[in-house]
């Protein structure tokens, strides 16, 4: 069986920072893009990071690019998201999301695997 596991959300105060990983198991992970969404209440799902399958292409969010930095191992079937300079407006749950086909996209209706979700809350 596919699975993606979160781990690393919390609460934290603005300006901290909190780094997220994904754990994956059942799937060949070095052929798969990857992809950190968030979905604040009453928004729509974002991408704010994106990882291509070699690690060699990177996307950011806007509203995150010079805080966030995302990475993988392909060896350990893992992926990181580190967050630094929180905000409140960076409060949501956090997901780690795969796309089988290797495509490095950021809608998330092109990602077929997606893991269970992460609360970061930023307090202010």
């Amino acid at each position: 069986q596919v699975h993606l596991v979160e781990s690393g959300g919390g609460l934290v105060q603005a300006g901290g920072s909190l780094r997220l990983s994904c754990a994956a198991s059942g799937l060949s992970f070095s052929i798969y893009a990857m992809g950190w969404f968030r979905q604040a209440p009453g928004r729509e799902r974002e991408c704010v990071a994106a990882i291509n399958p070699d690690g060699g292409l990177t996307y950011y969010a806007n509203s995150v690019k010079g805080r966030f930095t995302i990475s993988r191992d392909n060896a350990k079937n893992t992926m990181s998201l580190q967050m630094n300079i929180l905000n409140a407006q960076d409060t949501a749950v956090y997901y780690c999301a795969g796309n089988s086909r290797g495509a490095f996209v950021t809608s998330p209706t092109q990602y077929d695997v997606w893991g269970q979700g992460t609360q970061v809350t930023v307090s202010s």
